[in-house]
């Protein structure tokens, strides 16, 4: 999680939501991202999928079997869905989302009937830190 959150802090220093992920395969991270939606123009650019696209490169398979994503902040319904389709084996995830948290906060999309692949998953690692870095950001943004 400490390398997730510096690549969320990278996201903050280019103006974009601060959340940074990493994908991780027997103790090594094989991906790597943060928030780019701005700065690509593209409203996919979340740091989880960035992610899951780089480890899926460097693997050269889109399905990440025993693999586990590490991000800053619970994951939205879009990022939910792109991990089971990866077949991601695990999340854990920094802050959560009470507004768009599709784990535990708002939809608990992993625990649904028709979701044709489990992804485990643990909310609140580092919690604080990651929580704080989002405040900070969006505050900075207000003032």
């Amino acid at each position: 999680m400490q390398r997730a959150l510096q690549l969320a802090k990278r996201a903050a220093a280019c103006n974009e939501v601060p959340v940074g992920a990493i994908v991780v395969h027997n103790d090594k991270i094989i991906g790597q991202g943060f928030n780019q939606c701005i700065q690509k123009n593209d409203p996919t650019a979340h740091a989880e999928i960035i992610a899951l696209r780089e480890a899926a490169e460097s693997i050269g398979n889109y399905r990440l079997v025993d693999t586990s994503l590490y991000v800053t902040l619970e994951p939205c319904m879009m990022c939910a869905g792109a991990m089971v389709h990866s077949r991601i084996k695990h999340l854990v995830h920094g802050a959560y989302d009470t507004r768009t948290g599709a784990i535990v906060s708002q939809v608990r999309l992993l625990d649904q009937s028709f979701v044709n692949h489990r992804v485990s998953y643990m909310g609140g690692l580092m919690r604080e830190e990651c929580g704080d870095l989002l405040t900070q950001f969006f505050r900075g943004r207000r003032e």
